[in-house]
């Protein structure tokens, strides 16, 4: 019997962040689309997106213009690397990441489980209007 909970495939059921006077917001909209994974070995990676990002115009790999390739990276995230589980804390060691400012860093995630559902909350992060929770729900694939 696998004693870890996280091992396996979870897919992205809703993506919100609350600040501490109640207002909930969604920074990829209400309709996100994502799938992070746990391996066994002690690897995880997790990507996710707005479900509705628009094409680029041009069909050449890396083709589009410079707002076009702004609003692909403010509507996507994705990171990889390795991870180990403190207590509370699921502790991702991030090796690889579309946020130039994370490779090297550790995020920490606050997990619980309910049911085929894993719930990873950040600690409160710094956006521009203020400290807020970062709050992921996923469903096991």
């Amino acid at each position: 019997m696998n004693e870890n909970p996280f091992i396996g495939t979870w897919a992205l059921v809703s993506f919100e962040v609350r600040s501490t006077n109640g207002t909930v917001r969604y920074p990829f909209g209400q309709e996100v689309r994502g799938y992070i994974a746990y391996s066994q070995d002690g690897y995880m990676s997790v990507a996710f997106m707005s479900a509705n990002r628009p094409n680029f115009k041009s069909n050449v790999f890396r083709g589009g213009g410079v707002e076009e390739k702004a609003v692909a990276f403010d509507t996507y995230d994705s990171y990889c690397g390795t991870y180990e589980i403190r207590g509370e804390k699921v502790v991702h060691h991030v090796e690889v990441s579309v946020y130039p400012n994370w490779t090297g860093t550790d995020q920490e995630r606050f997990y619980t489980f309910d049911g085929e559902q894993l719930i990873l909350s950040s600690p409160p992060l710094v956006f521009e209007d203020g400290a807020q929770t970062a709050y992921l729900i996923w469903k096991r694939v």
